[in-house]
């Protein structure tokens, strides 16, 4: 599977429909997974179908089968994503629920992020980029140090 990388200004249509950049679309064509990442950054993350099952499939692997934390998750998991196709247009539909979680109105950065896509509300992306990259650089000073 081609990993998803880098990050594009997009647009939400009127019917909150967002255009798929388009070297990913053959990628999604089998469909796709929306949903809130367990971080639950004010974004929404899309998965192709068998991504997002490996990714729940790690989470909830380690807990009991009878754990009410399992049950939790399981709702937050299933609850808390949406399958969806691309249109003929290479265009995806965001439900609102997602949509609102993320705060998406009208302009949309779509970041590749390995496994899925990430959408963000783009005055939230660029608030979420500056700590992004502190964080990073104090990671790596750190592993400097100790090298």
């Amino acid at each position: 599977m081609v990993p998803f990388r880098g990050t594009f200004d997009h647009t939400l249509d009127a019917k909150n429909r967002l255009t798929v950049p388009a070297r990913y679309r053959a990628a999604l064509a089998e469909g796709v997974v929306l949903a809130m990442p367990v971080d639950l950054k004010p974004c929404v993350g899309v998965w192709r179908p068998e991504e997002y099952e490996r990714y729940t499939r790690r989470a909830l692997a380690e807990l009991p089968p009878l754990s009410p934390r399992l049950t939790e998750l399981e709702r937050f998991f299933y609850g808390s994503s949406h399958d969806a196709e691309l249109d003929s247009a290479g265009r995806i539909m965001i439900p609102g629920f997602l949509g609102e979680h993320a705060t998406l109105v009208k302009e949309v950065v779509v970041v590749g992020v390995g496994d899925r896509l990430e959408l963000w509300a783009k005055d939230t992306w660029n608030e979420h980029r500056s700590a992004l990259l502190s964080g990073v650089a104090e990671v790596t000073a750190r592993v400097d140090a100790a090298a």
